[in-house]
């Protein structure tokens, strides 16, 4: 190989392959060696340097320096730091350096190393683009890139994204979606690998995000932050629903992003393969408000809400019932991903019906609590009180502004409330009391006495009765994690299979 050879290799490649010449230079030096030791001793160690404006190589064996009390592993590549100071000393030397001296270097290829040094030349060749290609794209996750289909196969379609193989996995395409060869489409980056095989960027189509992404695109007024987009949920080839939030109370955000006569929208659509339906919901921060809105075009005759369980039921007309749960309950349940809030949509008549059978309960509690009648317990529910907690520590002003309250009403009330939670706190101390954990039970690794109390009370008196519980069996103890109490069922479990060993 001749020093115009190696100019030229350089340069072809790193045009062709948009990789820095350095680079090419580097594969060219690693082939080069790799022929050269070829051509004399395969397990030596051989660099060799490329001059980059003359193309003028040369070649060097190689020996690493090691210590002098270490047995050489590899003799024709180690060399003691004593015999590197006896064989060099012009030069000086430490352990983990290397020590050089000149070789020739292959001049003309054999069949055999031009075939060795084309494989380096490639493999260092696709690293280097492969590390290009992550570099470039590795901060781009989670944005939205366009690209044009290469080709389709039964497990991916091939997506050409600036000069660079996407692979977009069928799972990721939208419902009912034919792509084909040369189809111009738009898709969310979410993922980057550096894998040394296999595509290296994985696209998705499917992704909420992707909508939110085009209508910043097709919305000037979002894509300048004078609208935001909060949020999306999709059911991907057949609806969607996003939330707009206008920062200009001038400008309307449901009318900006429909467009005139729905052009905007209708971009968006045909991005989507045409065939997916896009409401736009108007943000509000009242969360209940919000849902209201997210159930479109559902009317919402009444909504209750729930802060505990993260719920609300929420209720329709019965003639509405239908198109608020949407066919196979779409429209609920992108409501319910859009809000974060889970929703249960029912009749208005399943509503009232719902709210006796819970006032119900309450009135019941009251009654027999604080010793009052049915009417006076059906005005603190009424009223919103519901635990006896509340009757029992709520502001007396609160209480008072009730109608037909007085203050020494209020105060009996509170006194009663609170004279019912210390008996029920008794109660459930007198029952922790009560119970009788057995001595393996309370010496067990890991357990602790109230603890114990607290299983005995349930009837796990024994060792032997937990390692028979579930973890979903020890879950509605108070401060119990699933992991905590899979540790104390395994230790539990310990003696039997001692027993086997």
């Amino acid at each position: 190989m001749t020093k115009d050879d190696v100019l030229m290799m350089a340069d072809v490649l790193s045009k062709e392959k948009e990789l820095e010449e350095s680079v090419v230079f580097e594969a060219i030096e690693a082939a080069l060696a790799t022929a050269t030791r070829k051509r004399n001793r395969e397990d030596i160690e051989v660099r060799v340097s490329i001059d980059r404006k003359t193309g003028d190589y040369e070649a060097f064996r190689q020996w690493e320096i090691v210590d002098d009390d270490v047995d050489l592993e590899a003799p024709s590549s180690q060399m003691t730091l004593a015999a590197a100071e006896i064989s060099y000393p012009e030069t000086t030397h430490e352990i983990g350096g290397v020590v050089e001296e000149p070789l020739e270097a292959v001049a003309t290829f054999g069949r055999i190393e031009a075939q060795a040094a084309k494989q380096v030349i490639n493999q260092k060749v696709r690293e280097a683009e492969r590390l290009r290609i992550y570099e470039t794209f590795k901060d781009r996750v989670s944005e939205m890139v366009q690209g044009v289909v290469k080709r389709v196969g039964h497990r991916e379609a091939i997506v050409d994204i600036e000069s660079v193989e996407a692979s977009l996995p069928r799972a990721a395409w939208i419902d009912r979606e034919a792509l084909r060869n040369g189809d111009r489409i738009k898709s969310i980056l979410t993922e980057v690998r550096s894998e040394a095989r296999g595509p290296q960027l994985i696209l998705d189509r499917r992704s909420p995000e992707l909508v939110i992404k085009l209508f910043q695109l097709e919305v000037p007024e979002v894509g300048q932050g004078i609208i935001e987009v909060l949020g999306a949920s999709r059911d991907p080839g057949s609806r969607a629903k996003i939330a707009v939030k206008s920062n200009d109370k001038r400008i309307d955000p449901v009318g900006a992003c429909v467009g005139m006569r729905g052009a905007r929208v209708q971009a968006v659509t045909n991005e989507l393969g045409g065939n997916e339906r896009i409401d736009i919901v108007l943000w509000d921060d009242n969360p209940a408000q919000l849902v209201i809105n997210a159930m479109a075009p559902a009317d919402v005759a009444s909504i209750v809400v729930d802060e505990d369980s993260h719920s609300m039921d929420v209720a329709v007309a019965e003639d509405n019932l239908a198109q608020a749960i949407g066919r196979g309950g779409q429209n609920v349940r992108l409501a319910s991903e859009l809000t974060g809030w889970e929703i249960n949509v029912m009749t208005e008549s399943e509503a009232v019906e719902k709210q006796n059978e819970e006032a119900s309960a309450y009135v019941g509690v009251f009654m027999d609590s604080l010793d009052i009648d049915e009417d006076f317990a059906l005005l603190l529910v009424e009223e919103g009180f519901t635990t006896l907690e509340e009757v029992a520590y709520v502001p007396m002003e609160e209480m008072l502004q009730i109608e037909g309250l007085d203050e020494d009403v209020v105060i009996e009330l509170r006194n009663r409330a609170k004279d019912a939670l210390l008996t029920s706190a008794l109660a459930s101390e007198e029952k922790l009391e009560a119970a009788e954990p057995a001595e393996d039970l309370l010496t067990m690794d890991g357990m602790e006495k109230h603890l114990a109390l607290v299983l005995a009370s349930k009837g796990i008196c024994t060792m032997e009765d937990l390692a028979e519980q579930s973890i979903d069996d020890l879950l509605d103890i108070e401060g119990m994690t699933e992991e905590k109490a899979g540790e104390l069922i395994m230790t539990a479990r310990k003696p039997w299979f001692e027993g086997t060993e």
